[in-house]
């Protein structure tokens, strides 16, 4: 091989190893190409973080909690009356003659008197007689005795009152959606667990690792695979009066691209996570782990999107990004030994991404590949003449990857 023609074949090489050049097909970026970060002014910025213990850490603690969102380690203090409710109301006297017992002996066992059951009205009230109005929306039942011995202590005898919730209609749990029997029930006053009020709709219907369950209370919700409430007591939170349980069931999925084994196949899977819980070294391994013959292990590549605060946390400059969520990479060495280590405590997430990219060696072998046929077709004027302009193209592509990669070289990790 000539000397020029040496050199043209070195350049084509290591434009294609630092550039991830056009001409010829791949399944995506260049290792350098993703840690160089990008020189397209008009796409999508992303941050690059290589995952370290630290990193793992920050992301466990950033997994959606119930107990974060809602607080409640409790179960709810007391029921409280609203309005439909029907209650019911029992007045005891001191002595006979007053208000409500009779001063014959004899008539009636016992000093009390027990009024017909009511419901709370419109206005929040219920009625009790020679007793104004006595306001019962929002109150608890010692709360309403009170003002009910209060309304009527100077006409009866030493009135004592025992107010019951004989029908609750208003301070009410809801659990529908993908379980076997949805239901609107009253809340426990003893306080029960999210788990507890699943399973009094009867449990999911399939397996669970598929179903998520949706907690809203008071104007606020959040979502988390019904696996978490069940293997994290963090999770499993008590219920309140007016919680509504919504259980759905959908598969959590992650896409994988690039060198991978896809179980035979020779481009990207969409795969499952068949369980509530996996992590990158599980996802790897679904997706028939490293092509041996194409992979670059140093080049296994997560793509998330993250809040911005978690970025901020992991290093990502945001000055540069707009909106709440920002585009993270994640890459992990599986050259490393230790990688293996990171990659079984990353966990995965809903949606998520990986791409391995090829391995230099590679996309070497094309350019060498294509360079014999540059040699093999030079006679032709109207095909050397457009190898020549290839080759001037490459060479330029060269320089000015080289310059990015070394310029980006400080940010990468």
């Amino acid at each position: 091989m000539k000397p020029a023609h040496l050199l043209c074949c070195l350049a084509i090489c290591v434009s294609i190893g630092l550039s991830g050049c056009e001409i010829f097909p791949t399944s995506g970026p260049a290792n350098l190409e993703i840690r160089g970060g990008q020189r397209d002014p008009g796409s999508l910025p992303y941050g690059l973080v290589k995952v370290t213990p630290g990193v793992i850490e920050i992301l466990a603690k950033e997994t959606v909690k119930l107990s974060a969102t809602f607080g409640d380690e409790r179960p709810p203090k007391e029921i409280r009356f609203g309005i439909g409710d029907v209650v019911g109301v029992t007045l005891f006297e001191a002595g006979s003659g007053g208000l409500f017992i009779p001063s014959e002996a004899g008539v009636r066992p016992g000093n009390f008197v027990t009024f017909p059951n009511q419901s709370v009205d419109a206005n929040g009230y219920i009625t009790i007689p020679y007793a104004p109005p006595i306001q019962t929306k929002g109150r608890t039942p010692p709360e309403v005795q009170r003002s009910i011995v209060e309304a009527l202590k100077n006409r009866a005898i030493e009135p004592q009152v025992i107010v019951t919730l004989v029908e609750q209609r208003t301070s009410m749990i809801s659990v529908l959606g993908d379980v076997n029997s949805p239901a609107r029930f009253p809340a426990n006053a003893a306080g029960e667990h999210l788990l507890d009020a699943i399973t009094r709709a009867g449990g999911p219907k399939s397996q669970g690792f598929d179903e998520w369950v949706t907690l809203e209370r008071a104007g606020r919700r959040a979502t988390v695979p019904f696996g978490a409430v069940v293997y994290e007591p963090a999770n499993n939170i008590y219920v309140h009066p007016n919680d509504t349980i919504y259980i759905y069931r959908e598969p959590q999925t992650f896409l994988a691209f690039g060198a991978l084994g896809f179980g035979g196949q020779d481009s990207g899977a969409q795969k499952p996570f068949d369980a509530w819980h996996i992590t990158l070294a599980e996802a790897v391994a679904k997706s028939g782990g490293l092509k041996n013959d194409l992979a670059d292990p140093g080049a296994v590549f997560l793509y998330r999107g993250e809040t911005r605060r978690v970025a901020e946390m992991l290093g990502v400059d945001c000055a540069a990004f707009d909106g709440p969520i920002i585009p993270v990479v994640y890459l992990v060495n599986f050259r490393d030994p230790a990688g293996f280590f990171f990659a079984k405590e990353f966990a995965m997430r809903n949606k998520d991404v990986i791409y391995v990219s090829n391995s230099l060696s590679v996309e070497t072998a094309k350019a060498m590949t294509y360079f014999r046929l540059v040699v093999g077709t030079v006679n032709d004027p109207i095909v050397a003449a457009q190898n020549a302009l290839i080759i001037k193209n490459l060479l330029n592509t060269t320089t000015s990857t080289v310059a990015a990669v070394a310029g980006g070289a400080s940010a990468s990790p």
